[in-house]
């Protein structure tokens, strides 16, 4: 016979037990209609106020989507990264195993089936025992309340709301039982189960049954066997007290409960459960790596991150953004190829070591598309001695990495805008040593540079008098260069680097040592500008993801490719023809050839703080950079130091930042197809290019037929707001007057009839296509 005796309690017990019945009473009179509540006079209460409170409680439970863990997939379909706040993959219960579900429901709530959302039975039984046991000795919640108690933790958007989920009140379970009565009206039984098998913490970092099953034994859920099964289903009254990969012995104890209850019930055999509680744990661990520092691509992961947060479709603040990604179970399809990454970073971490007072970074970029194929730098991503969280191969605002100085790399502007003002590639300029240049005598995009000063440059290395531009470039004569400035004047060079990717500069940069690259960019930024002379003149956005998809593998979001001619391609075929030099015999490149047509440029800044190389195949570009970098990021010389291991006394564009290119390019040269670049003809660099005419206000196909005609190709870029009819063309882009070549490409871009909009949209920094150009 029980001890517990009502006649034998103190009168603060006795009460205690009167307002458990009447709480359950309550809950009863809710459940099952015209049940009486016999207790409710004893406290002053009357069953119809009972009743009334718990009308006023919410009556539905929104089930938001679980989070679930992204996937970060390369070009080729795998997964590179995971990303999660809580490790998750949502499953049907028909993708879960039918013993899991079985051992589940046995150990749980075996009547689950049975009873409502309230398991009258079990919640009497339970609440009599804790009370008479001073505590909580025996649960009693449905599998429906421990599901919505799940979701309101999980749910719980601050540490009120959070507090609230769990606090241990007999308010909180009045409010569950309300809301598990309206989950069992709304919802079947197996969708009930099936949420709760998916939102269940199992320990250990799982959440859910498929993560749990594949961290435990690297298995799906729907392959568990019984005694995987029983020790999942043992987990969830207390995960890490149970925790098998910590607690063996507790887990195993706890398993064979659950093989026991199973039997008990008759879901198996005695026997059966007696052979599975014979057997040791069976555990075959597998980690589901989390975040970017766990990738293969770090760098790159990180990039993708920071690149789709700035997005505002994915949501309307980074917050929002990140959580959509680090919980969304989206699929993230990217750009990167692990072939050219892989080799990027072996090439990288043997020229510059991760403890050097110095960082290498490189990035390579598609020409045609801006697909991105990898970023590699030397210094690992962690907090330890030689790691860091600086992206250094990407702009600022992606990897808070300041950027470096990119010496010469810059004069290959000042070169194409030289052609495209049809300065003859055979034309000479003086290159005395030093040179000596009055500052005000340079053109600036508001006329003369405003300064009375007088600029001495002088050159590292010897030429003729007077080289050509092809000479100018092979030896990078700075003197030169500035000659080639002078008569180009500044802002042709400066618009035109803007134009091809370097979107940082400002018109601070608009002064007479442009071409000696005094602005700092970052490698991703100069591989997409040189990939523009790779692909004839296209400029192409860097693009590390090509489309998101949801859990459901529908497609979220689309990123297409965006182009626009910004050089006529006679002018890149110019600039690639000058440039082959550099790599050709005889050049400062000539020994980093990977084989293949290859093009490019040295840059070294004044004190060695940073060298560069920027080049390129038809199909491929990149740009790397050794710069000196101390233990708190900040920029020094690389003279005097340990690089790689072996001391600098002098570095340069071609022996210190070159390697990290040329090896790169000469082991991913057998992915690359053999294409050379086209010749540049004569008649088209002397001049003979065609203006683009004004095709705005006219219906589609006309514009279309009047460019075909001319030589151009034609491509129908988006609706934008425009004062022009809707239809009808607003404008081109290239924009009238530009000079192009035959075959370029011109973009028409449509009339919606709604100017007002586009002043709306421009005030506010909206998206969509950049208008036309007015200089």
């Amino acid at each position: 016979m029980s001890r517990t005796r009502f006649d034998g309690l103190p009168p603060g017990k006795i009460a205690s037990h009167l307002g458990v019945m009447l709480l359950v009473s309550a809950v009863l009179g809710v459940v099952v209609s015209g049940l009486a509540i016999p207790f409710a006079g004893v406290l002053g209460f009357t069953a119809r106020n009972v009743a009334e409170s718990v009308d006023d409680l919410p009556q539905q439970l929104a089930t938001e989507q679980l989070p679930q863990r992204t996937e970060i997939k390369d070009k080729g379909g795998r997964t590179i990264a995971t990303l999660y706040d809580q490790n998750r993959v949502d499953v049907p219960l028909r993708q879960i195993s039918r013993t899991m579900v079985e051992a589940i429901v046995a150990i749980e709530d075996y009547r689950f089936y049975q009873h409502g959302a309230l398991d009258v039975k079990g919640t009497v039984r339970a609440l009599f025992t804790n009370q008479a046991a001073g505590g909580v000795a025996q649960g009693g919640s449905s599998i429906t309340q421990q599901l919505v108690k799940l979701t309101l933790i999980n749910q719980a958007k601050t540490d009120e709301e959070r507090a609230a989920a769990t606090d241990d009140t007999y308010g909180r379970k009045l409010k569950e039982l309300r809301y598990a009565i309206a989950l069992e009206k709304r919802h079947t039984k197996d969708w009930i189960l099936e949420r709760y098998l998916n939102t269940a913490y199992f320990g250990d970092g799982a959440y859910g049954v498929q993560a749990a099953a594949q961290h435990y034994f690297s298995v799906n859920a729907k392959d568990l066997d019984l005694r995987q099964a029983a020790l999942l289903a043992g987990l969830v009254q207390s995960p890490e007290a149970y925790n098998p990969t910590k607690n063996a012995a507790q887990a195993m104890v706890r398993r064979n409960i659950v093989l026991g209850r199973m039997a008990q019930l008759s879901v198996v055999t005695d026997a059966e459960a007696d052979e599975a509680k014979k057997r040791k744990l069976g555990l075959k661990v597998q980690e589901q790596p989390n975040g970017c520092v766990n990738s293969g691509a770090q760098f790159f992961c990180d990039y993708v991150v920071r690149w789709l947060k700035t997005d505002p479709a994915l949501g309307e603040t980074p917050a929002e953004r990140e959580a959509l990604i680090f919980n969304g179970g989206l699929t993230i399809k990217t750009t990167i190829d692990m072939r050219f990454q892989k080799a990027a970073q072996a090439s990288v971490k043997s020229h510059v070591f991760k403890d050097d007072l110095a960082v290498g970074a490189l990035a390579l970029i598609e020409p045609g598309s801006g697909n991105v194929r990898a970023l590699a730098q030397s210094r690992p991503m962690g907090k330890k001695k030689g790691q860091t969280f600086l992206n250094y191969a990407v702009p600022t605002k992606y990897g808070d990495a300041a950027g470096f100085q990119p010496g010469s790399t810059f004069k290959a502007f000042v070169l194409a805008a030289a052609v495209q003002k049809k300065i003859p590639l055979s034309k000479r300029f003086p290159a005395p040593n030093p040179g000596r240049f009055v500052e005000s005598e340079f053109e600036t995009c508001d006329g003369p540079y405003q300064s009375s000063g007088i600029w001495t440059p002088g050159n590292s290395t010897r030429s003729s008098a007077a080289p050509n531009l092809y000479e100018g470039t092979q030896k990078s004569v700075n003197t030169f260069f500035v000659n080639l400035e002078k008569e180009v004047g500044i802002c042709e060079p400066w618009k035109l680097a803007k134009r091809m990717g370097i979107r940082s500069l400002t018109k601070a940069n608009i002064v007479p040592s442009f071409t000696l690259g005094v602005a700092s960019v970052s490698p991703l930024e100069m591989a997409e500008a040189y990939s523009t002379f790779a692909a004839r003149g296209l400029h192409c956005d860097a693009r590390p993801v090509t489309q998101i998809e949801d859990v459901d593998g529908n497609v979220l979001k689309k990123y297409e490719k965006s182009c626009t001619q910004v050089l006529a391609s006679p002018v890149a075929n110019a600039v690639n023809d000058v440039l082959r030099g550099v790599i050709a015999p005889g050049g400062f490149g000539q020994a980093l050839s990977p084989g293949q047509p290859a093009a490019g440029k040295t840059g070294t800044t004044n004190g060695n703080n940073s060298v560069w190389f920027a080049g390129y195949t038809p199909n491929l570009a990149g740009a790397a950079v050794v710069a000196g970098v101390n233990r708190k990021g900040h920029p020094e010389s690389l003279d005097g130091k340990s690089v790689g291991g072996r001391t600098l006394y002098t570095s340069s564009g071609s022996t210190t930042a070159g390697p990290l290119w040329g090896d790169t390019f000469k082991a991913i040269a057998q992915y690359l197809e053999d294409e050379d670049f086209e010749r540049p003809s004569g008649t088209d660099v002397a001049g003979v290019l065609t203006p683009v005419p004004s095709v705005a206000g006219r219906s589609y196909e006309d514009a279309r037929a009047t460019l075909e005609d001319l030589g151009f190709s034609v491509v129908r870029g988006g609706t934008v707001d425009s004062g022009y009819r809707a239809g009808l063309v607003a404008y081109s882009s290239p924009g009238s007057g530009a000079d192009l070549g035959a075959g370029d490409t011109v973009t028409l871009y449509i009339s919606d009839g709604s100017p007002k909009a586009a002043k709306k949209k421009k005030k506010r920094g909206g998206g969509g296509p950049p208008p036309p150009d007015d200089d």
